[in-house]
């Protein structure tokens, strides 16, 4: 049975073009990640970028800036966790679950 290299060289392009639209859209999404029981909450987009801060003034204090440096730390790992979370799942449905190396 002859493979249709053109057929494949097709869906390949088309799952490229899906990859680079689904890339867009998830700079547009935003997840959050807390720490410190919500006194710290980091935004990131799909495209890993950090968007936003909020802290709460009751963690501000300047005799212990190590503690709000470790709160800002750990909500901007769970938000990176969440972005890289919420990407995965989305490629999962554009690629069928294959594992494509460099396509994100």
């Amino acid at each position: 049975m002859p493979t249709d290299f053109n057929a494949i060289l097709r869906q390949a392009q088309k799952m490229q073009k899906e990859v680079m639209a689904l890339q867009e859209d998830l700079k547009k999404r935003v997840v959050d990640g807390a720490s410190g029981g919500g006194m710290v909450t980091a935004y990131v987009n799909g495209g890993r970028e950090l968007v936003k801060i909020k802290i709460d003034k009751q963690v501000v204090d300047p005799a212990d800036v190590d503690m709000l440096e470790d709160l800002v730390l750990a909500a901007v790992a769970s938000a990176m966790a969440k972005a890289d979370e919420m990407v995965k799942e989305e490629m999962k449905k554009v690629t069928g679950g294959m594992n494509l190396p460099g396509m994100m």
